[in-house]
């Protein structure tokens, strides 16, 4: 960790966190003393603080590792905080979410800086992970979208944008998630195939085959934010949940959706069913999640299945 001394920030950024000074207490003025009496002890020294309260440093816990993910405050008096460039949404306490994209590199920073303009820096060691990762000695096939098939992706693609960027002040992101429905994992986050060194997608989600028509609930409370009219090209029916502070679910392939946009959720709620729609090999949820941008994988959010 670093703190470094910068110049004194605007005065309304220094009022923004600023808590009244507790004046020094006087000390005891001396009285007669009788002469059975016992010596004055001194009087205790009071010091005039104006930082808020908080840790003097970075606290949070988490999985440091790609496609991870932390919770955690900020020192006391932090006005903003980020993490590398990503600031983070801090609530009354100081408190924030914050993760690691699949690819985030060897290193992370939080950065915060406080009301006195003071910067207090922590670095962060960032695990790599082994993905399944196969090679393929053939060429890969990119296929070239149709007119028509781009005309229908466009709507889509903005859609999920926009649910992705909405900002509903769910408090989902403060809760250990619980599985959305258990079963046989059929795929896991971050596998990717490698045609002839160039690589294709890798797989952004994991899936659960638990059977068709199985109910699936919310992994965490939050507010819907997307459920698709029609299924989507590639998604099908496609849901997503808002769970504060930048955290977000997906959950495509759906046979069929029990909520509706703008709905409150709360943990364990039934959401929807498992299903086959959209491009998919065959029933299975495949749930993903994502911060800021940032692909996640959800079994770092999880307990073991029981």
């Amino acid at each position: 960790m670093l703190i470094r001394s910068l110049p004194s920030a605007a005065p309304l950024l220094a009022l923004a966190a600023c808590v009244p000074a507790v004046p020094g207490s006087p000390a005891p003025q001396a009285s007669p003393q009788p002469a059975a009496a016992t010596a004055l002890r001194p009087a205790p020294v009071t010091t005039p603080s104006s930082a808020p309260a908080g840790p003097a440093s970075f606290t949070f816990a988490g999985e440091l590792t790609q496609g991870g993910w932390l919770r955690g405050q900020a020192p006391g008096g932090t006005v903003s905080a980020q993490i590398d460039a990503e600031p983070l949404v801090l609530d009354g306490d100081g408190r924030f979410f914050a993760a690691l994209d699949r690819d985030a590199p060897a290193e992370a920073r939080l950065t915060a800086t406080l009301a006195d303009g003071r910067i207090v820096e922590q670095a962060l060691a960032v695990a790599p992970r082994a993905w399944d990762i196969q090679r393929v000695n053939v060429a890969r096939t990119a296929g070239i979208p149709s007119d028509s098939f781009a005309a229908r992706r466009a709507p889509e693609l903005a859609a999920i944008v926009a649910a992705r960027a909405a900002d509903t002040g769910a408090q989902g992101w403060r809760q250990d998630f619980v599985w959305p429905v258990t079963g046989r994992i059929s795929g896991r986050f971050g596998s990717q195939r490698i045609y002839r060194g160039e690589p294709g997608s890798y797989h952004s989600g994991l899936d659960i085959a638990p059977g068709p028509g199985t109910p699936y609930v919310a992994p965490a409370d939050g507010v819907v934010v997307l459920v698709a009219a029609q299924p989507f090209s590639l998604e099908g029916n496609l849901l997503i949940v808002d769970h504060g502070a930048g955290l977000n679910s997906a959950f495509l392939h759906s046979q069929s959706i029990a909520v509706s946009e703008g709905q409150q959720v709360r943990q364990g709620e039934v959401l929807g069913r498992v299903g086959a729609s959209g491009r998919a090999t065959g029933p299975h949820l495949h749930w993903s999640l994502m911060w800021r941008g940032r692909r996640l994988d959800p079994l770092l959010f999880l307990p073991p299945q029981g």
